[in-house]
């Protein structure tokens, strides 16, 4: 199955509540970032309701990444301070 390649280039700040939820709802929360979703026309219908946020180009045999994995930075361990 093809895939779409979905990459958010501009902000949604100005814009309605439902643009932003539309955005949400294709698993883009920050500028930049991109994910990879189904071709189906469900999912183009949303990508073409706010195209002027967002940069699409087809993909073939992509894996799917609706839900990316976030990686936190290891945490820092406090040094025990000598007094």
């Amino acid at each position: 199955m093809a895939k779409l390649k979905v990459t958010l280039i501009k902000s949604p700040i100005s814009h309605t509540q439902r643009t932003r939820a539309t955005m949400y709802a294709l698993g883009l929360h920050r500028i930049g970032q991109t994910v990879v979703i189904d071709d189906t026309p469900e999912l183009r219908g949303m990508t073409r309701a706010i195209r002027f946020l967002l940069q699409t180009e087809q993909v073939e045999g992509a894996e799917s990444t609706a839900k990316p994995a976030v990686t936190k930075p290891a945490a820092r361990k406090k040094e025990a301070s000598k007094s």
